[in-house]
């Protein structure tokens, strides 16, 4: 990964030293995928790599960690400004390789990013984890962040590359979808 070895590189966690690298052209993106796909599950690969040529316009930014040349874990972020949050980074996808997990890779990941908040003026992070995701909670924890709000959302059955047709839930029905 050439040109995007900006920033954070090397990085040293414990004794173990790993370089953190921006992706930024086809090649970098494809070699991250393979991670990235163990949370975002409905991507292929021209999906992901069209994907996130169209989020680039929009300031996303995906880094990497290489440990012994290979892809251990991945984190795709943008630096926002809201009137709730001031300007902070945002973490869209933060994920570790289901066969390096538990190994330090995540905590130095998230560690970089909160050097790159202090480094870019921001004064938080802020990332949305699926309810059904309780280790990537436990670890959010134990890493100091902390469950600040709920997030919402209203499906519209629009046409986007990531929607799904749902029919709309009656008043009887629980948030499970079963009638009481």
């Amino acid at each position: 990964m050439g040109r995007s070895e900006a920033y954070g590189v090397p990085w040293r966690s414990g004794k173990r030293e790993m370089k953190i690298l921006f992706a930024q052209n086809k090649e970098e993106l494809a070699r991250c995928f393979p991670i990235v796909v163990q949370l975002r599950t409905h991507l292929d690969l021209k999906t992901f790599l069209d994907q996130v040529q169209r989020q680039f316009v929009d300031d996303y930014r995906i880094v990497c960690i290489e440990d012994q040349g290979e892809v251990r874990a991945v984190a795709g972020f943008r630096i926002k400004e809201m009137l709730a949050r001031g300007r902070h980074l945002y973490v869209d996808d933060l994920v570790t390789d289901e066969r390096a997990r538990s190994q330090g890779y995540g905590s130095s990941l998230l560690r970089w990013l909160v050097d790159y908040v202090k480094a870019h003026r921001c004064g938080e992070v802020h990332l949305d984890s699926g309810v059904e995701r309780k280790d990537a909670h436990r670890f959010y924890i134990r890493e100091g962040m902390e469950i600040s709000a709920y997030h919402f959302r209203l499906r519209t059955n629009s046409t986007s590359s990531h929607s799904l047709v749902v029919r709309r839930k009656s008043r009887r029905e629980s948030p499970t979808g079963k009638r009481p």
